[in-house]
């Protein structure tokens, strides 16, 4: 088990999520993500919206997501 914060995840908080794998990880931080966009979180919405231009380049978008899952798998286990 590993934990990341929502802003290590690109987001705005420090809400802190626990998962086995980085795609649950992501999974977790995108179901945050957008319980914070139907609360009109602005933070989070800001947070967004440099993720939508991120997401304009697959190239960076891909580079990105690969930095974070990398970033995850250095993370040591807190079981």
């Amino acid at each position: 088990m590993k934990t990341m914060t929502c802003k290590q995840l690109g987001g705005a908080c420090d809400m802190e999520f626990k998962a086995e794998t980085f795609e649950e990880m992501a999974e977790k931080s995108k179901k945050h993500g957008m319980a914070m966009f139907q609360a009109g979180e602005a933070e989070h919405l800001e947070a967004m919206t440099k993720m939508q231009e991120l997401m304009k380049s697959p190239g960076a978008m891909a580079n990105w997501f690969e930095n974070k899952r990398k970033e995850f798998e250095a993370l040591p286990n807190n079981n």
